[in-house]
């Protein structure tokens, strides 16, 4: 399945968080990055922001056919994308149990889409990303399991320079 890969990758997510408190998980790092909770929130706003794109582009008849891109190369850390504005997480304080559950929320949105569709028609339409241009719906679906992977490096980087777990 399409969706497999991202399974294993929000899995190693909801492990890397286990041995943190909610103030560990709430905690500015040092280096004045993203708290766990903001990368988690982070993820979930991308994911939720994703399926809606695509849900909105299979009833546009005018969305464009696009050629596949390069969209592994997300997971490179040293390429550096500054997160849109509706993607950016907050500083308000949220436990562990609500940040996976909002996580499992946003995956059953982008399940429900997939499952709306076929593989014929998502390869038909597409939208636009920030740096690869349009792309084809059926690639933004293993896209969001790139995404998890280059922020779950960015969470294990937090969780060792931070709390030395």
């Amino acid at each position: 399945m399409i969706l497999g890969k991202n399974t294993i990758i929000r899995k190693e997510l909801f492990k890397a968080i286990e041995g943190l408190t909610d103030e560990q998980f709430n905690k500015i790092p040092s280096n004045g990055g993203w708290s766990p909770k903001q990368i988690f929130e982070h993820l979930v706003r991308m994911e939720t922001v994703i399926a809606t794109n695509i849900a909105k582009e299979l009833t546009n008849p005018d969305s464009p056919k696009s050629m596949k891109k390069p969209i592994a190369l997300s997971t490179i850390r040293f390429i550096k994308v500054e997160a849109p504005g509706y993607t950016a997480p907050t500083k308000e304080y949220k436990s562990k149990i609500e940040m996976k559950n909002a996580l499992y929320d946003s995956r059953l949105f982008l399940l429900d889409v997939y499952e709306s569709s076929t593989k014929d028609v998502l390869r038909e339409k597409s939208f636009k990303h920030p740096i690869f241009g349009q792309v084809p719906l059926i690639q933004w679906f293993p896209f969001v399991g790139l995404h998890e992977k280059r922020h779950l490096k960015q969470l294990k980087k937090t969780i060792v320079m931070d709390y030395k777990l």
